[in-house]
């Protein structure tokens, strides 16, 4: 089975070159015999092949195809892993199995060298290659659907073509927003979902008052004899979710047998409450009020109680808005943002804007200067590092302004349907009362 690492390399291309055509890393005793597309270096043969490039020249091409395209900053290249599981394949396999894969992941637009690494139990093949296709100036795209697509697509059809095992999928596919978060210990979709079944167990005796306390949460729910896959929906949501695809304890038979041993374990006796006397104090003297805020501020701060699940005499929070917990991290810096400039209106958002876009604008200006002495020969790069070194807050800060900008309107409309959700709850809660106090 072959498992795939890629990892980009803003600098030193040269090193990782070196690095992977080691030959204290790749080296074969003499007695392994002749091996196709190697080189020597003395007694030592070192499994190498240079693709669309000279093994020994790969990284002077490289860089004259960055030369070419006017393209040399950024990510220069990549350097991807490819192993083996220890005894599945000979070095020789082990090579012959990374050059067909790059080969494949490549085709003829970049210039790659393949080095086989067998100094430990797992053979393993070092993969750099450029950034930048000789072909037409393109760069190779790395990302989350690029490496669950075409890297690992291409190393499975590799393996399956020679015989070896290949990696399974588990469980359903997650968008990268999902994945990224669970990465980063933040909350997901799937996680709230979880949390309100975990909620509605705890209430339930049956699964049919199991499933009538999701919909009391405003859930939809797709279930019975003509349906595969038992799912929900939360109110709000795009999509129903597979209670299959929500992880270990949350099928249709594990929560059935939750609640049966809900039903038969003893409860956990509560601890006594104990009572603290409360001291009271009387403060003398004079003091300033906290000027209350307004506007933009006002309204993220009423978001952000809503997204930490907190609501006015406990109400319940729309799913459309707690979804939204997963950017909690984006609301909380533009709303300290707009606390650092005290911004609460849209005259003062669009001012903030321009002065840093008059800034930048100044900024690039000196800096095209020093871009011009600079192609005349003048050593002027360390003045040109300090203007980006200026320009980097500045443009970070005017995107924040264009984000706020953006999602005041879609914020405004959340609150709203929170207000109008909750308004809807009470409402209920008052007609219930008046039906039963009228019996």
């Amino acid at each position: 089975m072959a498992y795939d690492k890629i990892i980009p390399i803003h600098k030193r291309l040269d090193h990782c070159v070196d690095y992977v055509r080691n030959p204290d890393k790749t080296g074969l005793a003499a007695a392994l015999g002749y091996i196709s597309d190697t080189r020597r270096h003395g007694d030592t043969v070192v499994l190498e092949t240079g693709i669309n490039c000279q093994a020994e020249t790969a990284y002077a091409e490289m860089k004259a195809t960055k030369r070419r395209w006017d393209k040399r900053s950024g990510v220069l290249g990549y350097h991807l892993i490819h192993s083996y599981s220890p005894g599945e394949v000979t070095p020789e396999e082990a090579h012959a199995a990374g050059v067909e894969f790059a080969r494949r992941l490549l085709g003829e637009r970049y210039e790659a060298i393949v080095a086989t690494h067998i100094d430990h139990d797992h053979f393993h093949n070092h993969i750099v290659f450029n950034s930048v296709s000789f072909v037409d100036g393109k760069k190779f795209r790395n990302d989350f659907s690029a490496y669950y697509g075409e890297i690992r697509g291409t190393s499975n059809a590799v393996s399956k073509g020679r015989g070896l095992s290949v990696i399974q999928p588990q469980g359903k596919g997650k968008s990268y927003a999902e994945w990224n978060a669970e990465q980063h210990g933040k909350p997901t979709i799937r996680g709230m979902v979880k949390q309100d079944i975990d909620k509605a167990l705890s209430e339930a005796f049956t699964m049919k008052s199991f499933w009538a306390a999701l919909e009391k949460m405003g859930y939809q729910i797709k279930r019975g004899a003509n349906v595969k896959h038992t799912a929900v929906k939360p109110k709000g949501g795009q999509r129903f979710i597979r209670l299959d695809g929500l992880g270990e304890g949350y099928t249709e038979a594990e929560l059935l047998e939750r609640i049966g041993k809900a039903r038969t374990e003893p409860r956990t006796a509560q601890p006594p409450v104990i009572s603290i006397p409360v001291r009271h104090y009387r403060w003398r003297g004079s003091f300033k009020p906290r000027k209350k805020v307004t506007g933009f501020r006002a309204l993220y701060f009423r978001y952000l109680y809503l997204l930490n699940g907190k609501s006015p005499r406990r109400r319940p929070i729309p799913f459309s808005v707690r979804k939204e917990v997963i950017r909690l991290n984006q609301y909380v810096e533009q709303f300290l943002f707009l606390q650092t400039h005290k911004i609460d209106t849209d005259v003062q958002l669009s001012n903030l804007s321009a002065s840093l876009q008059g800034q930048i604008d100044r900024l690039e200006q000196e800096r095209k200067v020093l871009y011009r002495e600079k192609r005349l020969g003048y050593d002027v790069e360390l003045e040109i590092v300090k203007f980006n070194e200026e320009l980097r807050p500045l443009r970070r800060e005017l995107r924040l302004c264009m984000r706020i900008s953006e999602n005041i309107p879609v914020i405004r409309d959340q609150v709203e349907q929170c207000r109008e959700s909750q308004d809807k709850t009470e409402k209920a809660k008052t007609q219930r009362k008046e039906r039963i106090h009228g019996r």
